[in-house]
């Protein structure tokens, strides 16, 4: 009967270096684990017009009944929209309001594939599609310093009237 024949330090050599490959390897994120793919509007857009909806798109199929989208705006107060309508990987809010110039937060929650709640946010802003540039300031000739008076204030006056004229529903 042959005896194999044991090489302990290729053995041990071998071992050391299957348990380096685990080590050094690259960790993966867990496969079942779902993950934002992509929004719409995108994280830190800044839009000229308000959007009507809101739409998320992850990694995996959603569940309808496990899946969550909160609109806020800037002083975190939630902003009426409709429930998420869920097709596949995606779910769509309706806002039911057109939103006012200002920054808001998407926040969705949905549930993996194995049970584990996937949650995170993201902002984009609406800019003030009514606000103008504010017009140049040009001098004065020297010889006219109540006309100069008269201009800047009228310059002010409209400048005050514009940015106090953005709507704020409460």
């Amino acid at each position: 009967m042959r005896r194999p024949v044991r090489h302990p330090r290729v053995a041990g050599a071998a071992a050391a270096l299957a348990a380096l490959a685990v080590l050094v390897a690259p960790a993966a994120p867990a496969a079942a684990h779902n993950s934002l793919a992509s929004a719409t509007p995108a994280a830190d857009a800044r839009l000229a017009t308000p959007p009507s909806e809101i739409t998320v798109r992850f990694l995996q199929k959603l569940n309808p009944e496990l899946t969550t989208v909160v609109l806020s705006d800037a002083a975190r107060r939630v902003v009426p929209t409709g429930l998420p309508v869920v097709a596949g990987t995606r779910a769509t809010v309706t806002v039911a309001e057109p939103l006012p110039a200002g920054t808001y937060t998407v926040a969705y929650r949905v549930v993996s594939t194995d049970g584990h709640p996937v949650q995170g946010s993201y902002r984009f802003t609406v800019a003030d599609a009514t606000a103008t540039p504010a017009a140049p300031v040009s001098r004065p000739p020297a010889g006219a310093p109540l006309a100069a008076a008269a201009s800047g204030l009228g310059l002010t006056g409209a400048a005050g009237v514009a940015a106090g004229s953005g709507k704020v529903n409460r």
